[in-house]
């Protein structure tokens, strides 16, 4: 079967789509510094969203991987004058709507709506930053989270692999 056509609304973000793979750093005020290796795939099925999952592993000091980490999956919603609503679920039972805009290969997201279910660890806030750098997918994540304000948690540095 022949993929889609892309729904043009997805155009301003189109650069996202496809499996992508590398490594990162991690930390917080209440957990020692990290490396984490991770993957994200964006895919569309001609509707004005993309499907979008992630997942991370911690590693080890030789880049091997040591256990799973997190998961996120959700839904990146294309909006007029590139606009953009990203809706995420995480099996530790948050879930988060954010806002932001796309200029040019350049995305900047913040939460608007975050809801936890009773046993989920308190989480109140996140900011992320995604831009396209040399071909690879940059980004940065700010969280507020167990009493902390908005805090630098994890950037990373992706390859484009499908």
């Amino acid at each position: 079967m022949d993929a889609p056509e892309l729904h043009p609304a997805l155009e301003p973000i189109a650069f996202l789509l496809g499996r992508w793979e590398g490594a990162g750093v991690g930390g917080y005020p209440s957990i020692e510094s990290f490396r984490y290796g991770q993957e994200v795939v964006f895919e569309h099925n001609g509707k004005p969203f993309l499907a979008y999952e992630s997942r991370t592993w911690l590693l080890d000091d030789d880049g091997n991987m040591v256990r799973p980490l997190a998961r996120e999956t959700g839904y990146w919603r294309a909006q007029p004058d590139r606009q953009l609503e990203v809706v995420l679920a995480h099996p530790t039972g948050i879930v988060e709507i954010y806002i932001g805009e796309v200029a040019f290969h350049k995305i900047e997201l913040r939460s608007d709506v975050v809801a936890r279910t009773a046993t989920a660890k308190e989480y109140t806030a996140g900011h992320r930053l995604y831009g396209l750098v040399e071909g690879n997918l940059m980004y940065a994540y700010d969280m507020a989270a167990e009493g902390h304000p908005l805090t630098s948690h994890l950037s990373a540095e992706l390859k484009k692999v499908a």
